[in-house]
């Protein structure tokens, strides 16, 4: 179950999201329109639970609808997400052509010690330095590729190890430039 966490909004905050608002008023599909642009522009890309419940006032939606789309998407987040988001596929395809060893792995090298039981059934687990967040989905729709990992919102197919570990090397080091 995803939980939200508080942040409270500042005047800059409520202003950007009354704008959002206005532009989308009268839009097919409005609602996903602000939530994705309110929570791209936080800088732990998140929706807390005041901007959920300043649009939902501000769009004349019961909050609990505004929870319920936000629950229902993969790609909103209800918790601060880290710097770079990993996310694995744990589809039958990608199961079978070993996305359980991808996981394990990353897991071991960003310095989570859950065991591997305790990580497949988590969806979304942040590294305590803010860098990662390591996330789960039940499936891409690119079984053709499995197994299947994005890396900040990039897809990669036919995924193993040795590129994985490639891939956390690369943003190590774009890291460390910046």
């Amino acid at each position: 179950m995803k939980t939200m966490t508080s942040e409270p909004l500042t005047g800059a905050d409520q202003e950007f999201l009354d704008g959002l608002v206005v532009s989308q008023r009268g839009r097919p599909g409005a609602l996903l329109g602000i939530l994705e642009k309110a929570q791209e522009r936080h800088p732990r890309k998140y929706l807390p639970r005041e901007t959920l419940e300043y649009i939902a006032a501000r769009t004349d939606t019961p909050l609990a609808r505004v929870h319920s789309v936000v629950t229902f998407y993969a790609l909103f987040n209800l918790e601060p997400q880290g710097q770079n988001t990993i996310c694995i596929c744990r589809g039958t395809a990608c199961h079978t052509r070993g996305s359980r060893g991808l996981l394990e792995t990353l897991m071991f090298k960003l310095g989570f010690h859950d065991s591997s039981e305790e990580m497949a059934d988590k969806t979304s687990m942040n590294t305590s330095d803010g860098k990662f967040t390591v996330r789960t989905v039940a499936c891409f729709g690119q079984c053709a590729l499995a197994p299947v990992v994005e890396v900040n919102h990039a897809v990669y197919g036919h995924m193993n190890e040795q590129t994985l570990e490639r891939e956390l090397d690369h943003l190590g080091r774009e890291k460390a430039k910046q």
